[in-house]
């Protein structure tokens, strides 16, 4: 996984998990990155949300039907726009 440590203030480092939204910026790609971010505000995960909108890295992941959503670089969804809440499971499941 493609975690990156932020030093924080008391010296300790804060996970930061990566949202890649896997689309070519159509509407519904736009919704996903949007629950996506609502998501992880509620999982209270530090996240950087990460807009993957070149075809051929798209098929890197594999994704033949956008939009996708992977998290620190592992396909979550395909083809589809989970709800906040359904996000929000798979961001507090990679504790």
């Amino acid at each position: 996984p493609q975690h990156s440590n932020t030093p924080t203030k008391n010296g300790g480092t804060t996970v930061t998990t990566t949202i890649q939204i896997l689309g070519t910026g159509c509407p519904k790609c736009k919704k996903l990155a949007e629950n996506a971010e609502a998501a992880a505000k509620a999982a209270g995960v530090e996240y950087t949300i990460e807009k993957v909108t070149d075809i051929n890295e798209i098929m890197k992941f594999g994704v033949m039907m956008t939009p996708g959503l992977a998290v620190d670089g592992d396909v979550k969804t395909v083809g589809k726009v989970p709800a906040p809440t359904e996000i929000e499971k798979m961001l507090t499941s990679l504790e």
